[in-house]
């Protein structure tokens, strides 16, 4: 209970943005591990379907097989980087949310000058951390985001790139 309590608190000094940090980060987490998870279920059945459709060709030689091996291939690609748009732009918008929460923390602090004058340190330093909490979140997520972001679309690539040696043209 104490943990939970830690987090609620921090989620608490950082204001209302970094709620929808945490909530972008949940997303984005979630569409992540959706990634890794289907990559170690789904691909490889997906890979044995794929392989058979050609392997169970006759003509593998012509234009029109050709042209079927090319939507295989691009079929594959588009399942597999499927959600890589969307792990992107989340990535982008993570950073960008911190800086919301830094301009409106900072609002909180002119507010607290406005009211009480500059003296009042006290005062001011929660619309600081106000201002500051969101813009570490956001940059941490986004940070970590862009590894495995860029780890899956590395897989993506390799697998390709697997496909299409598989798939024997003559």
């Amino acid at each position: 209970m104490n943990f939970l309590s830690t987090i609620h608190q921090f989620l608490i000094t950082g204001g209302e943005v970094l709620w929808v940090i945490l909530w972008t980060s949940v997303c984005l987490w979630s569409l992540i591990a959706e990634r890794m998870l289907y990559f170690k279920t789904t691909y490889p059945n997906q890979l044995q379907h794929w392989l058979n459709q050609w392997q169970n060709r006759s003509d593998k030689s012509s234009s029109s097989a050709l042209f079927i091996r090319q939507c295989i291939i691009s079929e594959a690609k588009i399942s597999m980087g499927k959600t890589v748009p969307i792990i992107k732009m989340l990535i982008a918008l993570c950073p960008l949310l911190g800086l919301l929460g830094t301009v409106t923390g900072m609002i909180n602090v002119f507010d607290v000058m406005a009211v009480t004058g500059t003296g009042n340190a006290r005062a001011m330093a929660s619309g600081v951390s106000q201002a500051t909490i969101p813009t570490m979140a956001g940059m941490v997520i986004a940070i970590a985001g862009l590894y495995f972001s860029r780890l899956i679309e590395q897989r993506v690539s390799e697998e390709t790139r697997h496909l299409t040696d598989l798939l024997q043209y003559h």
